[in-house]
């Protein structure tokens, strides 16, 4: 992100809950940097428009690195990685949203659930989001200094 870069709370929510940008990040964590030439065959499951979208939401969070071979992850978008995994577990913990849910919907629902006022219409949503809250906030602190990183609670019960 650029200094001159202002991004919204809402934007930066559609930009880490989009699951395409899920799937990015959580795939190039897992093994590494993806070529230029594989990035449509490695997520075969995501459309040309969702890739496009997905690496343009990337690079306005400064998620990516472009290597000589292939887009690799940036210091944020690795710690973005690792708030991902952090917010799966505790999801799944509380099985939510359900039971069985791939790993892209759990921390898109989760991160829903934490950075917005919705509230699941199935069921009572877990209540102790303290850790993957403060994971979150952390995180929209040091890499979106531009943004308000206010998740607090209040106001939404």
């Amino acid at each position: 992100m650029t200094p001159s870069t202002t991004l919204t709370p809402q934007a930066v929510h559609m930009a880490l809950a989009y699951r395409p940008v899920i799937r990015l990040v959580s795939e190039i964590a897992d093994h590494g940097a993806i070529p230029h030439h594989a990035l449509g065959s490695t997520l075969s499951d995501l459309s040309r428009t969702q890739l496009r979208r997905a690496v343009h939401r990337a690079d306005s969070l400064c998620l990516l690195q472009r290597t000589p071979t292939g887009r690799a992850l940036s210091p944020a978008g690795e710690e973005l990685a690792d708030v991902y995994e952090a917010t799966a577990r505790w999801a799944r913990r509380h099985n939510y949203p359900a039971a069985f849910c791939d790993f892209a919907d759990r921390v898109h629902h989760a991160l829903t659930l934490l950075t917005t006022d919705a509230r699941p219409s199935d069921g009572p949503a877990p209540t102790d989001t303290d850790g993957p809250t403060r994971l979150l906030t952390d995180w929209l602190t040091r890499h979106t200094p531009n943004v308000s990183a206010d998740l607090s609670r209040e106001g939404r019960e």
